[in-house]
């Protein structure tokens, strides 16, 4: 059972991993990507990253999928670090995201994983800038990767 590391409650027990979720629209290429054919992966992402997410992809007109996270903000951060890292154009912080994007499919994230990804993205901001916008977080991925298959069984 997932326990927070501070009350010992499971994290969604805890009212403030509830406030402020996190919202994004990616691109149909985006979304595969990241969550897999099918939304495949998605049941571990969440279990891994502790967090609930939501994706709507009926909820723009332009195909993009709205993308909710809730739960413990450090993971909330993770995972926003995760995607703008395999958007952003750098091949060195593709390859990070594509690392972090395995890791959260393989293993459950560890305090040292949360504690480490608390960098400010110049093209999003903070998390908190990121959770307010009403304007579209559209990333530019790069062609999907031959990632190998794993996750959560």
């Amino acid at each position: 059972m997932a326990m927070s590391t501070l009350s010992q409650k499971p994290w969604w027990m805890e009212p403030e991993n509830f406030d402020a979720p996190m919202v994004v629209y990616l691109e149909e290429e985006q979304e595969e990507q990241i969550f897999g054919h099918s939304d495949a992966h998605l049941r571990c992402i969440e279990v891994h990253s502790q967090t609930l997410i939501q994706l709507e992809s009926w909820f723009t007109a332009t195909g993009q999928t709205r993308v909710t996270v809730v739960g413990p903000p450090r993971a909330r951060q993770w995972l926003m670090d995760m995607i703008w890292s395999l958007g952003n154009r750098d091949p060195y912080q593709q390859d990070q995201g594509r690392e972090m994007l395995h890791r959260v499919r393989s293993q459950p994230l560890t305090q040292q994983d949360l504690a480490s990804c608390f960098r400010v993205q110049p093209s999003t901001g903070d998390l908190s800038l990121a959770t307010r916008m009403s304007g579209n977080i559209s990333l530019g991925l790069p062609p999907a990767s031959p990632l190998p298959r794993f996750g959560c069984f």
